[in-house]
């Protein structure tokens, strides 16, 4: 595999991190900036819903820009909007930030997935697709815990300004090391590649890839009051609870990338059929807390290899559509994001049992399952 493919890994490690880790921060940017907790835990959806809205715009805003230009000035957007957030004392600057921040990460990923993608070897595009997704299985791993911990040593705004920095690696070798020749084509045809991914068959895996993605985040969204009010462990617990999903996440991930080829193959299948029995035995036996560290690092392996299947699948099935293909797998990938937590939310707070968001991932997750078996999802093509 190309090593420009994982300096792009590197970035997405960076901005995977900025993602995911405002869950984590919620109570001091609450305290500091004086708002209700609920406003300060908006800062998570502002950011799913500006992936929504960026990833196309960006992706055809940018179709006929060099790949360097527009790597390089994507990220150089996702530094500078930190740089504000660490900065500011208005609630409304960081929540722009934080949407602008989404947005540009979204065009970063609309540029990085077609490149790696081109990049990778004849057969290996799979694993490239892979690559990329690691990096936010990664921050899974790493950068939300460490996230946590240095906004509780630190300051909320430390892991802003940690974020900031971490980028700028990633920032220097896109300016030394993008091919020189990966520049946007110049025949692109927006009015095409909508036709492309209007298809049966891409539409069908960016439907099973947002079903998969509302599940996993029905229940890591509650994982933390999962492991506090359903296990009673203590709050230090939480951060090893949330490094034990990501790393199942990237070890599925890592295996989806080794073994698929964007077909919906029986290995595939077999683990969207996994999927909503793994989250009703997490469901029933969650409240003990080996059983809940050792389904949530499963649960991450299948959902994670499950999505970067069908990420892969989506630029499979599209080969005309270079240029929106990806943005919209990852649309796909944050409307379930966005969605599965809200529908848990609503359920949870009418039950008042945190147990009822792992059932709705269940649930979720029997879709697919009922779509594969009615055969509305062909193994091919």
């Amino acid at each position: 595999m190309p090593l420009f493919v994982y300096v792009l890994g590197l970035a997405v490690f960076a901005q995977g991190t900025s993602e995911f880790m405002a869950s984590g921060l919620v109570p001091g940017i609450a305290g500091e900036l004086s708002v209700p907790v609920g406003a300060a835990a908006a800062l998570t959806s502002a950011y799913a819903v500006g992936m929504i809205v960026g990833a196309p715009a960006m992706a055809v805003l940018s179709a006929r820009w060099p790949r360097r230009r527009a790597l390089a000035g994507f990220l150089t957007a996702f530094v500078a909007v930190h740089v504000v957030g660490a900065v500011t004392t208005s609630f409304p600057v960081l929540f722009g930030t934080r949407i602008v921040a989404a947005i540009v990460n979204a065009g970063f990923l609309a540029v990085a997935m077609p490149v790696a993608v081109a990049l990778a070897p004849p057969g290996k595009q799979a694993r490239a697709t892979s690559v990329l997704l690691a990096g936010i299985t990664l921050s899974c791993v790493a950068g939300v815990p460490a996230g946590a911990i240095l906004g509780d040593l630190a300051g909320w705004r430390s892991a802003f300004w940690a974020v900031a920095a971490l980028c700028l690696p990633a920032l220097v070798l896109v300016f030394r090391s993008a091919p020189a020749d990966a520049a946007g084509p110049h025949d692109v045809s927006i009015r095409r590649e909508v036709r492309e991914v209007k298809a049966p068959p891409v539409r069908r895996a960016m439907i099973l890839a947002a079903l998969v993605n509302g599940a996993t985040f029905a229940t890591f969204a509650f994982l933390a009051v999962i492991a506090t009010e359903v296990a009673h462990l203590p709050a230090g617990a939480v951060s090893a609870l949330l490094a034990a999903f990501g790393v199942g996440a990237f070890v599925g991930v890592t295996v989806a990338g080794r073994t698929g080829d964007g077909e919906l193959k029986r290995g595939l299948v077999v683990a969207l059929c996994a999927l909503p029995v793994g989250w009703a035995v997490l469901a029933a036996t969650g409240a003990h807390p080996v059983a809940l560290f050792a389904m949530a690092t499963v649960q991450g392996g299948l959902s994670f290899g499950c999505g970067s299947a069908l990420v892969a699948r989506v630029m499979h099935v599209a080969p005309g559509a270079p240029t929106l293909g990806g943005s919209f797998a990852t649309v796909a990938l944050n409307a379930g994001a966005f969605l599965g937590p809200v529908l848990a939310g609503f359920v949870t707070e009418a039950t008042g049992d945190y147990r009822h968001a792992v059932w709705i991932s269940a649930s979720i997750a029997l879709v697919p399952l009922l779509l594969v078996r009615r055969k509305e999802v062909p193994l091919s093509g």
